[in-house]
């Protein structure tokens, strides 16, 4: 029987501590800046870390899923227990590194649990190596575990609690056999805890197959989702003035870091030029960078050797880089829910940020939508 926000199953309490978070747990929260639990969080976290219970959450990126997740299954764990106890599965190794950083910040703390995150990109033969020492938990992408598993270089029958990342895009990336295996070799699982941005036919029959019938949907509605801290404009342009708009825009905040979205990859590598060619101090990342030529741009975009990352939507999944003054949105997204995930990326840890959309007159529409759907109230720059 599904259940959605607001329902008894589900508490809304509006401190980390009256969560029923541990105070080790909390101290970590305090200091990165995480004071008031988002939607998700003041539903989830109670209810996962007082049941064994299968859960379904229906919720897109940039609303505190890590957390969600993160903090019940940290408390679980018994860090005197060499054994892998806990699962996470991400569709990307950009994703996983992020949420393999995230719990490691948050025992800081705690009793030591050793996260290893596993994903393609990385030498494997080190990550064999790796997998030697204690490890409590992993956060590992599809392919790369299925190869560790072929090596025998890891066991998952201690495996308790099984977390599903981002489940929509597993599938649309073609992992659904990989899930499959992965799912079939964990007999002492107790929970599975699948996210999911949207419940397709193909994340329902996942949901049939395995997990509990009677398990609960949470749903986040789409009005909540949106960090309330950022300011959305929007400036009414030809496709022709683009280029010269966000010159001008990077020109008066010389001081500023942030992303600009662009639909397709050659839309991507011919904005980055452009800008390049005007002397701004900007990369691109796309999806077909290989996973050398992705690291270095993200580790000269971190370092601030590179002001302006030009990306597409898929290959900024997973990038979280703090002190984000804007985003930019070369074009409009495809689907509502991308535009959360951009914005997202700005506005940080409490901070403000803004999120620009660059639109044709015939556009007006879908800000007007964005708003309705959304909730949130775009300002026109002139």
């Amino acid at each position: 029987m599904p259940y959605v926000a607001n329902s008894p199953v589900f508490t809304l309490l509006n401190t980390f501590t009256a969560l029923g978070v541990r105070d080790d747990l909390c101290q970590a929260l305090t200091e990165m800046g995480i004071v008031t639990p988002t939607s998700i969080q003041t539903q989830a976290i109670p209810f996962l870390l007082e049941k064994d219970s299968d859960l379904i959450a229906q919720a897109q990126t940039g609303t505190g899923k890590t957390a969600a997740f993160g903090l019940p299954l940290l408390t679980k764990i018994d860090p005197t227990t060499a054994r892998i106890q806990g699962l996470v599965i991400a569709p990307t190794r950009e994703l996983a590194k992020q949420i393999g950083k995230q719990l490691f910040r948050y025992t800081k703390y705690s009793a030591k649990v050793f996260v290893e995150v596993l994903a393609g990109g990385d030498k494997i033969d080190r990550q064999v190596i790796a997998l030697q020492r204690p490890t409590h938990i992993i956060v590992v992408t599809p392919g790369r575990l299925i190869d560790l598993l072929k090596r025998k270089a890891l066991t998952l029958e201690h495996v308790r609690h099984l977390i599903l990342d981002e489940a929509d895009e597993m599938l649309s990336m073609g992992f659904r056999k990989e899930l499959q295996v992965i799912l079939r070799q964990l007999p002492q699982r107790r929970t599975t805890w699948l996210f999911s941005a949207t419940i397709h036919e193909g994340i329902s029959q996942l949901i049939r197959e395995h997990m509990a019938a009677n398990a609960p949907v949470l749903k986040v509605d789409r009005r909540h989702v949106v960090n309330r801290h950022i300011d959305h404009q929007c400036l009414v342009t030809t496709r022709d003035e683009k280029l010269d708009r966000i010159s001008e825009f990077l020109e008066k905040h010389t001081e500023q870091r942030g992303l600009i979205f662009c639909r397709t990859r050659e839309i991507a590598i011919k904005l980055a030029q452009q800008l390049h060619a005007r002397e701004f101090a900007v990369d691109v990342l796309h999806g077909d960078l290989m996973q050398t030529e992705r690291d270095k741009v993200m580790r000269a975009f971190k370092k601030e050797r590179v002001r302006v990352l030009v990306t597409t939507d898929v290959s900024a999944r997973g990038i979280d880089v703090p002190d984000l003054s804007f985003v930019i949105h070369h074009q409009l997204p495809d689907q509502i829910e991308y535009y959360t995930h951009r914005s997202g990326r700005t506005a940080r840890a409490g901070k403000t940020g803004l999120s620009l959309a660059l639109i044709d007159p015939r556009e007006r529409h879908k800000i007007r939508e964005m708003e309705q759907t959304l909730s949130i109230e775009f300002s026109e720059r002139r």
